[in-house]
């Protein structure tokens, strides 16, 4: 089967995000770049039942392969793997903090440095618009500008990343902060870093962590 490995890691996160709770039932979906156009999860399917040749194959003009119908998400997957050749996988989740929030029709603000992991002083919230539409996809593609992840009004949220592992390391993030700024809102008014202070840890984060393993010596 081809790109069995990739699409057993999208099979394997699906299930690992309704584990952690960041998403429930078959709302979310997952993509990953390849040579040909991208991986994307099945439409309505369970993911505990999903298997790796039920993961549809998508080119850049839009047609698809496979035995199974793409994931009515496809349009904004699509837009944002054509207009963003820096992406290798896009997650959505309907996480439950997250979404609480996008309900509000609420950004999430600098209330922990940690939104930096998110590119910028702020997680934007996208317009509502239905989902699976070209509305929704174009919303996504603005919300998601100088940004790696953002909220969709009354929906979900979305995350890009490099690759798979990153995109639900940052998921997992979001939903974090999104819990955090709720319960600090329920309080009192948080404390909001400014933005001088998240370009300070953007910046740092460049550094942040061990440094890559020189490349063996050849012959």
């Amino acid at each position: 089967m081809k790109y069995e490995t990739e699409r057993r890691e999208i099979v394997k996160a699906c299930q690992d995000m309704n584990r952690r709770g960041i998403n429930q039932g078959t709302s979310g979906n997952i993509s990953v770049r390849v040579k040909e156009g991208f991986l994307l999860t099945p439409s309505g399917m369970a993911y505990d039942e999903m298997k790796a040749g039920d993961i549809v194959l998508m080119r850049p003009d839009a047609s698809h392969t496979g035995k199974r119908k793409p994931s009515s998400e496809w349009r904004f997957h699509h837009a944002l793997m054509t207009s963003r050749r820096e992406v290798g996988a896009v997650v959505h989740t309907h996480s439950m903090f997250a979404t609480t929030l996008s309900c509000l029709g609420m950004e999430i603000p600098a209330v922990h440095y940690m939104v930096a992991a998110a590119g910028g002083e702020n997680i934007r919230c996208a317009p509502y618009a239905t989902y699976g539409t070209q509305e929704t996809a174009d919303n996504a593609v603005k919300a998601l500008q100088d940004r790696n992840a953002c909220l969709l009004a009354n929906h979900g949220m979305i995350v890009i990343g490099p690759n798979l592992k990153k995109a639900m390391w940052l998921a997992v993030e979001v939903e974090t902060l999104a819990a955090q700024y709720w319960r600090a809102l329920q309080v009192g008014k948080p404390n909001i870093l400014p933005k001088a202070e998240i370009n300070r840890v953007i910046d740092k984060f460049k550094s942040y962590g061990q440094a890559k393993e020189p490349a063996p010596a050849c012959c």
